[in-house]
């Protein structure tokens, strides 16, 4: 039985040629890059090189690059150190009611110490609207905080007309990239942000490495405290492969990122196509055109999506029914009750997130097995059965 994975926003498979450039890091140029000597020189210039790679891809200067451990880290990072930063100025956070959990969790945390936080609500896919934000804003705000890209519907949000809103205001702008870096074009200075944050495992990277964009000029602390790492803002010896591999998988990002991303947007219209035309009652959550390329995130009414998950993981399909960090949850998605989904029909999500290696026959084996799924499911269903009479 082949597997066929279509997770890719909870990881993604390391890439063979990100594995290859990380191993020699391991056991040949295992120096400390903190060191003075050759072999710790060796392992300096290679975080060098994967510092400039991303950078650039962002359109931001080496320095403004401070490597993590992931998304969470550095999520955590930008808004407890510009809090603490900034706290004579206000005490006012923006942010949006969709947010990743390492955003909403460190919110919830700063009220706890005595900081207010506004959560936007969003329209039925999922948008933020940049109006809200500027009405939004006190002066007493002092950080605004939107993710970039869904990772659960999709969506991708007018980050440019935030970012410049934050500017004319003077308010500090974080954006939640980790979903989007590799999979959007992003330029820091044209979008107006002032700090990103990104995951290496999700664009084919090694997991546990991460960076914090920090735009030069933002006065925020260090959030790891020791050694001088890190130009002195994230103490702890540098993981020289982990950060070699997230380079190198960069690297190889942005040099497929239109023609991988058209590929995989086709795909998923198809997916999408084929849902609608040959599955009833079933809605594609997150906005149509302003989508990440690789999103599929539906509702199968009258169905659970844990037993939907079982299914087809015993088919050999790995999906899931939102993000990788609540899976372990029986509520429905926070993302899709603020969209206005009702309970009994966000239970019944999937999310299906295309790869590189996803191929065409993939998403027809996996759409299959869909219908077969939802149209036994639904055969035990009383609550099914009650609404096609009451339909006749």
């Amino acid at each position: 039985m082949e597997l066929i994975y279509l997770d890719n926003a909870a990881t993604t498979r390391t890439d063979e040629r990100v594995v290859e450039a990380m191993l020699p890091y391991f056991t040949q140029y295992y120096g400390n890059a903190s060191t003075i000597y050759a072999l710790g020189e060796e392992s300096r210039k290679a975080v060098t090189r994967a510092r400039d790679i991303i950078a650039a891809g962002i359109g931001a200067k080496p320095e403004e690059i401070y490597f993590t451990a992931g998304g969470s880290e550095s999520d955590n990072w930008a808004l407890k150190a510009t809090a603490e930063a900034y706290k004579e100025k206000g005490k006012h956070i923006i942010t949006s009611k969709i947010e990743h959990h390492a955003i909403l969790h460190t919110c919830e945390w700063l009220e706890r110490q005595g900081f207010e936080v506004t959560y936007l609500d969003v329209d039925e896919n999922g948008c933020i609207n940049p109006a809200d934000v500027e009405a939004a804003i006190r002066p007493d705000t002092i950080l605004i905080s939107i993710m970039f890209a869904n990772n659960e519907i999709g969506t991708i949000e007018p980050i440019a007309e935030i970012g410049a809103i934050a500017r004319a205001h003077g308010v500090l702008f974080h954006t939640d990239a980790v979903q989007a870096f590799g999979q959007e074009p992003i330029q820091v200075d044209e979008m107006n942000i002032d700090m990103l944050s990104s995951s290496g495992h999700k664009l084919n990277g090694p997991k546990g490495i991460g960076f914090l964009y920090i735009r030069k000029g933002v006065k925020i602390r260090s959030f790891v405290h020791g050694g001088a790492q890190e130009r002195k803002r994230r103490a702890g010896t540098e993981n020289v492969p982990g950060i070699v591999g997230f380079g190198k998988a960069a690297e190889l990002a942005f040099a497929s990122m239109e023609e991988r991303t058209a590929r995989e947007r086709e795909l998923r219209d198809y997916m999408i196509s084929r849902f609608e035309k040959e599955i009833p009652y079933v809605k594609i959550n997150g906005d149509r055109e302003h989508r990440l390329a690789n999103n599929v995130n539906a509702c199968f009414r009258f169905v659970e999506g844990e037993s939907m998950l079982i299914m087809l993981d015993m088919k050999g399909i790995c999906a899931s029914s939102g993000s990788a960090c609540t899976s372990g949850s029986l509520d429905p998605s926070h993302v899709l009750l603020a969209i206005g989904l009702p309970h009994e029909i966000a239970h019944g999500s999937l999310r299906l997130t295309l790869g590189a290696d996803t191929t065409k026959e993939q998403i027809d084996t996996t759409v299959d097995a869909i219908k077969e799924i939802v149209a036994h499911l639904r055969s035990m269903s009383p609550l099914y059965e009650d609404f096609v009479k009451n339909q006749q």
